[in-house]
């Protein structure tokens, strides 16, 4: 990492879990540090993951993405929204959902109370791929000349996944795969309960998953190869993402992003997500 991205302890945020634990002094001591301030706001999901993850998967890695820019970069960290649009999973127990309408609205007022105590960009963390609306949000923001990012698109965890070894393609592995199980061995291992070593199942032709579902392609609803997890992929995993969030954060500061016709939608349009085989997902996300 770069002199200019590496800064001191008193500019990073804090956290303990997925929780920020800045105080308003924090905020306001590494805001006056920079010139243009940026938040970073995770977003996961309380959905499914097979028998060997916990429902709030798509929280914990949404997260530990965002905790590992917050200890690289001068951004203000800004506490998960933990339920969203998981109905693709409504099959299963536990699973619970809100509309994209309210997605929409949560992620737009957020951005709008960021904006009037004096932080204009946001970066949404999108750890669940069925948020397909994340993306309209950053696009319908960028056309109004407001400062948003969609993080990580499809390239950055096509990258990390490169870096990291991660052997199961960003389409087979679509849902409490190689991916998820390896963040959480690394950032969560307490939360990883046996059974991901013999859990294998693939199924890459998910064409009317929008129709139908997850169950009518899994009865475990694992969909990807966590066998192959390991806490040392998911390190480099995280390294990697985090290496890959420069151009993110000085497009977001610079002087011209905001008329820029590569502007911050673009880092979410196009991305793919394993959430569902990294065909049609929002760019923020690799899991469902």
């Amino acid at each position: 990492m770069s002199d200019s991205q590496a800064r001191s302890a008193a500019n990073r945020s804090a956290a303990y879990g997925p929780l920020p634990t800045d105080t308003t002094e924090d905020v306001r001591t590494r805001g006056a540090n920079v010139s243009r301030p940026v938040a970073v706001l995770p977003v996961g999901s309380f959905e499914q993951h097979g028998p060997y993850l916990p429902l709030a998967t798509d929280t914990l890695v949404a997260c530990a993405i965002a905790r590992e820019l917050a200890a690289a970069y001068p951004v203000h960290l800004l506490p998960p929204v933990t339920i969203s649009c998981s109905h693709e999973h409504a099959a299963w127990a536990g699973t619970v959902s809100i509309s994209s309408v309210t997605l929409h609205a949560v992620i737009r007022d957020i951005a709008a109370s960021l904006r009037r105590s004096g932080v204009e960009a946001l970066v949404v963390v999108n750890g669940h791929g069925g948020n397909y609306v994340l993306g309209n949000v950053v696009q319908e923001s960028s056309s109004r000349g407001e400062k948003m990012a969609l993080f990580p698109a499809a390239e950055d965890w096509e990258s990390a996944r490169e870096r990291a070894g991660v052997v199961t393609s960003l389409l087979t592995d679509m849902h409490a795969g190689e991916i998820e199980t390896s963040i959480l061995l690394h950032a969560h291992p307490e939360f990883v309960r046996p059974g991901y070593e013999t859990s294998d199942f693939v199924a890459d032709d998910r064409r009317h998953l929008l129709t139908l579902g997850m169950s009518a392609y899994t009865d475990s609803g694992v969909i990807g190869r966590p066998s192959l997890g390991s806490a040392e992929k998911g390190k480099a995993l995280l390294e990697s993402l985090a290496d890959s969030f420069g151009p993110y954060l000085s497009l977001l500061t610079s002087e011209t992003s905001e008329t820029s016709d590569a502007g911050p939608a673009r880092s979410g349009d196009s991305g793919d997500s394993s959430d569902s085989g990294a065909s049609g997902d929002p760019g923020a996300s690799v899991r469902g």
